[in-house]
């Protein structure tokens, strides 16, 4: 063939077909000599016989006119002939001959089988008759041959085996080799739709044409493709008829045709569309569709689309090409888009007429196209819109923000439940909160939740899915957030499954990525055992669960304890906002005490070496700063734990570099100051809010130890030179260790010199005055105590009362020391009936009004015991405990309660008045009422009914003071209570103990709240209004209602520290601990132990308190005397840490009142004024010396001191506040420093 031809480059006349010479055709009319340029598509041409010349033409003679009809369309063909017969022959022949061979092959293959099938019927029957006779030789030959056919079948497969491996999505290769062809498939198309603009048919020179050489490379990298796929096929006949292998027969043989003829033919490469139908296999080899909706929605779509695109293409053809019954006259000129756009207004059957088809094939495709394209149409569209309509609005994927934390919370995600988290994590108090919220929930948001999400935008996103899932884990990524928090359904019917449902999504989290942190909410007690089974789960890595349930039931305890403790300690951990009152009201001062909040800081090193009593009275004094706890580092290495959250110590620890204290304060800018002190910078500053950081640097007398620093400063006691001086002690030269813990490396000015080093001399016992013996004196300090023994770890010697109790034969605890024990009772044994419980006039103990049936769920009575059960209680000291309530439910709760001491059970109902006045009710020191039934009722203003009408029954009852006069004396005893005499009758709450009381409305109730506006029916006194939040009612501020809702806000308070959560614990648990959560998961019951010396150690431990003020060594203060003043003088005369006050509602009217109800003040200002009544929140020290007799209370002696330095240990565990018994006498004010006060 001649490169001449075709109008490659311009060499040759337009024609040349397939021989590539050149022709020149003439007519008898005049014909225009037009030149034409290889490059162009098409040329000016006449509607007349025309002829085309170029000055390589070649002259022919002369021919018999002949009229041949040319187009714009065919500008390479001198004789006006096309040839797209030829392309389609090659598709045609490629098509059918292939076929026929392959029915031919399929024909053979039947009739051999037939065949042998027939004679080996035959040669069966003559072996089965010539078996016999036949020897091994005459078959050997036969067995070599189905040996080779065995060998030849096996070659076969292997290479049969290779190309389905290839073309499989199965392998890594196959993957590659499926996305390539697709790829290059979609290429092919994308060259037919740059190759539309061009005529129909035209002449191309293969080595000058781009477009046509990639077309080329595709169509054989498809050929090799088509032949893997015919190997690899198990059924030739159905693979040559699929759609992809037509797809082949119709692109791929004009390809290498068009080389051959130098020609193009647009012809059915449109057919490539037809590919897009695997879109969503090939998604789905990539992993990326991995829904059935997805998955769906792209098959539709591709389908939808590659039909559409198809169409398109063959009208387009038949459009531009003209019928071939016409001599291709009656063509139009369409591009392919307004192809695209016919049948779309085709399908849709709107045909707005602009565009319609011309040709007679065209019109008849046209027909049958509405047919299956309206049918399409309507079908696909709809479910298409149904489809992305019905797509998750909040399923897309979380996009970390480089140094931006993230964490995940999901669970029970509610409006309620989302609202009252995000006021408390995000709340203005906290420190610039650099972390986003991530929701993720199964559920979507109703409007309201929504809106709240939307008002919350820059820190908040929602995405709909399930933490069961990991594919939804994913797309939070949970793999990089900081920490996961669960949320449960308080309100639910069924505690149990609830926490299954929470413990389940802990263990898919934790399977998914074990070293996220978790932080769950749990209802049930027993269900955090569950939590231990996980292997990766690990609270000292700070995966916490928060026990609903035990922390409601131990704040409730507490109030049994020191009434209203609840209500400070649930706002000390909520974060409030300031509400500012004018007006004198008692409003005014709770809100002010409402805004403290609890935070941690590290101290700073102007307090190393310094004791906790001191650092704490420096922090409130100056700082204005409350310190109530530490965090201590033992340097024990035997000890279990060495970081233990230590509350109020005491004066025997020293605080060491880096210790994290525990404050409470209003603003978390204010604890800084704590971390930024400088004694050199700060000592004189009266300001607190100018305590910042400072530029002091301390490296200019670091070789020198802190001795000679100070002499070189000045004389502590004279204040002269250091040549001047000699009055320093050898003791102090000696004790350089002690002092450079003391004062480490800080600059100490001249006026401070001899307030510092008397400060460091009176802390050294051994040269103490008397007078600074008695006044350093206390439940911790001791005359006689050793100065080294101070400087030990907490973990220390008991003293020679608890050394007297280490009796072998007798259990007295639990195994951990924490708590008393006694040998499991039958619940028979302590159920009084009516007449017994009247007959036994209690007093001074707690009744347990409790509502529940054997069809309630469980709430865990043992939390509510176990705080009033604590080993830091002597046994008399321990409150007698009587649950009154449905035996049947008793029953059930009675497994993990028949080990405490001082428990009876009434059975009855708490509405029933016969049964309260049978318990004593109006002598009862706390009335708590529960109940068991409140989840089960849909209608939430209903779900707190009995405690309500519980609480209304009580306090409308009026009771005789005769009655419990005669029923003691009937016994031989008169009531503690009753009697004048009796120690037992020394101030409690602030106020002597009245005779007895009349009225129910003075009885201390403490009533449990499912719905928080249900708290307006407690108090028929009271104004609050139905929307006024919990906070502030005033039966919480009152300390008589609490609900569970308060606890929402531990979930964000443990998230940005978690020692929070353990601060909470120690100081409402009583002493549970993670070693005796593991303990109770293996029995369900706590062990009874004997008596060691770590055991009783554990006792001392400090616990809550209410100190009166109406008398006692601190009443002078009580009658106008300012708080700071109080909390000095208990600190360091008693170890005794304030923290609140409990004062009667009515206290600031000029006006006496009747009214007993009492209001909460936390952590009120330095100069905040007393009255008589107050009652003061304090942590008061173990009192070792109480449990040798319980009507003495006395301080003062020195044995008892001695004892009790001896046997002064330190625990974690702090626990709760009871009363001790009363001094016989009162004193008098001047000898008030020998430490007689009252606690309850």
């Amino acid at each position: 063939m001649a490169n001449g031809g075709g109008g490659g480059g311009g060499s040759t006349s337009g024609g040349g077909g397939g021989g590539g010479s050149s022709l020149r055709m003439s007519s008898n009319i005049h014909a225009n000599h037009l030149s034409l340029d290889a490059s162009s598509s098409s040329s000016s041409s006449s509607s007349s016989s025309s002829s085309s010349s170029s000055s390589s033409s070649v002259h022919e003679p002369k021919m018999d006119a002949l009229i041949i009809p040319v187009t714009m369309e065919v500008p390479c063909d001198s004789r006006g002939q096309r040839m797209w017969w030829a392309f389609l022959a090659s598709s045609m022949v490629t098509f059918f001959g292939g076929l026929f061979i392959i029915l031919l092959w399929r024909t053979l293959k039947y009739l051999w089988t037939v065949c042998c099938h027939c004679g080996g019927k035959t040669k069966e029957a003559q072996k089965i008759n010539n078996g016999s006779s036949q020897a091994d030789g005459t078959l050997k030959p036969v067995d070599e041959k189905e040996e080779a056919v065995a060998a030849e079948v096996g070659w076969m497969t292997s290479v049969k085996d290779w190309a389905g491996v290839m073309i499989s999505a199965q392998t890594l290769t196959g993957r590659v080799l499926v996305v390539l062809v697709f790829a290059l498939s979609i290429g092919a198309l994308v060259i037919y739709f740059i190759d539309s603009s061009n005529p129909i048919e035209s002449c191309q020179n293969f080595y000058k044409d781009f477009t046509l050489q990639i077309d080329m490379a595709f169509n054989v990298f498809f050929l090799l493709y088509f032949g893997l796929r015919f190997i690899a096929a198990n059924d030739k006949l159905w693979f040559w008829l699929e759609v992809n292998s037509v797809v082949d027969f119709f692109t791929v043989p004009p390809v290498f045709v068009s080389v051959y003829l130098n020609r193009s033919w647009l012809g059915l490469r449109f057919l490539r569309a037809l590919r897009l139908i695997q879109f969503s296999e090939i998604l789905q080899f990539l992993n990326i569709l991995k829904t059935s909706n997805s998955i769906k929605l792209v098959n539709l779509l591709s389908i939808f689309i590659s039909t559409w695109l198809t169409a398109a293409g063959f009208i387009h053809l038949v459009e531009n090409s003209g019928d071939p019954w016409e001599n291709f006259q009656n063509n139009q000129a369409l591009t392919y888009w307004e192809c695209v756009y016919l049948l779309m207004v085709t399908m849709s059957t709107v045909g707005y007429g602009d565009v319609y088809a011309k040709t007679t094939l065209g019109r008849l495709f046209m027909v049958f196209f509405i047919l299956g394209g309206l049918a399409m149409f309507a079908s696909y569209v709809p479910e298409i819109i149904e489809l992305i309509g019905n797509r998750k609005k909040y399923g897309g994927s979380y996009s970390a923000v480089s140094g931006r934390k993230h964490i995940v919370v999901c669970g029970h995600i509610t409006l309620e439940s989302v609202s009252n988290f995000l006021k408390d994590f995000l709340h203005k108090d906290r420190d610039d909160v650099n972390v986003e919220i991530v929701f993720l929930h199964n559920i979507s948001p109703n409007l309201e939740l929504e809106a709240l999400f939307k008002r919350h935008f820059t820190q908040v996103e929602f995405y709909q899915g399930s933490v069961l899932n990991p594919h939804d884990l994913a797309r939070v990524k949970i793999e990089s957030a900081d920490a996961c928090l669960i949320l449960a359904n308080k309100y639910c019917a069924d505690p149990d499954a609830e926490d299954a449902s929470n413990i389940m999504r802990v263990i898919s989290i934790k399977n998914y990525h074990p070293k996220i942190r978790i932080i769950t909410q749990m209802l049930q007690y027993h269900n955090k055992a569950h939590l231990l089974n996980i292997p990766s789960w690990n609270w000292k890595e700070g995966d916490d669960a928060i026990c609903l349930a035990e922390l409601k039931l131990g704040f409730i305890a507490q109030s049994c304890l020191a009434q209203g403790l609840s209500t400070m300690l649930a706002n000390l951990f909520s974060m409030r906002s300031f509400i500012k009152i004018e007006e004198d009201t008692w409003q005014k001062y709770y809100l002010e005490g409402v805004s403290n909040e609890m935070y941690t800081e590290y101290l700073s090193s102007a307090f190393v070496g310094l004791s906790f009593p001191t650092v704490c009275e420096l922090c409130f004094v100056k700082l204005k700063l409350l310190m109530i706890a530490i965090e201590y580092k033992s340097a024990n290495r035997e000890s279990r734990s060495r970081k233990r959250i230590l509350i109020n110590p005491g004066n025997h620890l020293k605080i060491q570099e880096g210790t994290l204290g525990f404050f409470i304060a209003s603003d978390a800018k204010e604890v800084k100051r704590a971390f930024f002190y400088c004694k050199a910078c700060h000592d004189d500053i009266t300001d607190p809010k100018r305590i910042k950081k400072c530029g002091c640097k301390r490296l200019i007398y670091s070789e020198m130890s802190i001795y000679k620093r100070m002499r070189r400063a000045c004389c502590f006691g004279c204040g002269r030179s250091e040549r001047a001086c000699s009055c320093m002690s050898d003791r102090v030269r000696g004790d350089v260790d002690t002092l450079e813990r003391a004062f480490p490396l800080s600059s100490v000015s001249v006026n401070d010199c001899s307030t510092s080093f008397r400060a460091f001399e009176d802390e050294q016992p051994s040269t103490l005055s008397p007078k600074k013996k008695q006044r350093n004196g206390g439940m911790r300090n001791s005359p006689s105590s050793s100065p080294k023994l101070m400087r030990h770890d907490p973990l220390l010697i008991p003293g020679n009362d608890q050394i007297d109790n280490m009796d072998s034969n007798v259990k007295k605890y639990d195994s951990t020391g924490m708590f008393h024990w006694c040998a499991p009772k039958e619940i028979e044994k302590v159920i009084l009936t009516r007449s017994e419980a009247a007959m036994t006039v209690l007093s001074g103990h707690v009744v347990v009004c409790i509502f529940g049936d054997v069809s309630s769920a469980l709430i865990g009575l043992r939390n509510l015991v176990m705080p009033l059960r604590a080993s830091n209680f002597h046994y008399h000291e321990l409150k007698h405990i009587v649950f009154v309530g449905s035996i049947e439910y008793l029953k059930r709760e009675w497994e993990t309660l028949h080990n405490f001491p001082k428990v009876s059970i009434l059975p009855g109902t708490p509405l029933s008045r016969a049964d309260l006045r049978a318990v004593n009710i109006n002598l009862c020191d706390m009335c708590v009422i529960l109940s068991a039934n409140q989840n089960n009722i849909d209608d939430t203003s209903l779900q707190d009914k009995e405690c309500i009408l519980a609480s209304l029954n009580i306090k409308s009852m009026q009771f005789d003071d005769s009655i419990g006069v005669l029923q003691a004396n009937s016994q031989g005893f008169t009531p503690p209570g009753m009697d004048r005499s009796s120690p037992d009758n020394s101030p409690v709450h602030g106020m002597l103990r009245q005779p007895s009381i009349t009225t129910g409305v003075n009885i201390p109730i403490i009533t449990e709240l499912v719905n928080d506006t249900n708290v307006q029916f407690l108090d028929q006194d009271d104004d609050d209004d139905p929307d006024t939040e919990l906070y502030l009612t005033q039966p919480f501020a009152c300390g008589t209602a609490f609900a569970v809702s308060v606890l929402d806000s531990l979930m964000s308070a443990t998230y940005f520290n978690d020692n929070i959560l353990t601060l909470i614990r120690t100081l409402v648990t009583g002493g549970a601990t993670p070693e005796l959560e593991a303990l109770i998961a293996e029995e369900n019951a706590l062990r009874g132990g004997y008596s060691t010396p770590q055991t009783l150690a554990n006792r001392d431990r400090c616990r809550v308190a209410q100190l009166a003020l109406l008398d006692g060594p601190f009443a002078d203060l009580g009658d106008g005397g300012c708080y700071g003043d109080l909390f000095c003088k208990a600190l360091k005369t008693y170890n005794m840490l304030c923290f609140g006050i409990y004062r009667l509602r009515d206290a600031h009217l000029s006006a006496p009142s009747q009214c007993t109800k009492r209001y909460v003040i936390t952590n009120p200002p330095y100069e905040f004024e007393l009255v008589p009544t107050d009652l003061i929140f304090c942590l008061m020290q173990f009192d070792h010396n109480a449990g040798q007799s319980r009507a003495s209370l006395s301080h003062s002696s020195h044995s008892s001191q001695s004892s009790s330095k001896k046997s002064s240990s330190v625990h974690s565990i702090p626990s709760t506040a009871n009363r001790p018994n009363r001094p016989k006498s009162r004193e008098s004010r001047d000898k008030q420093n020998r430490k007689e006060m009252v606690y309850r």
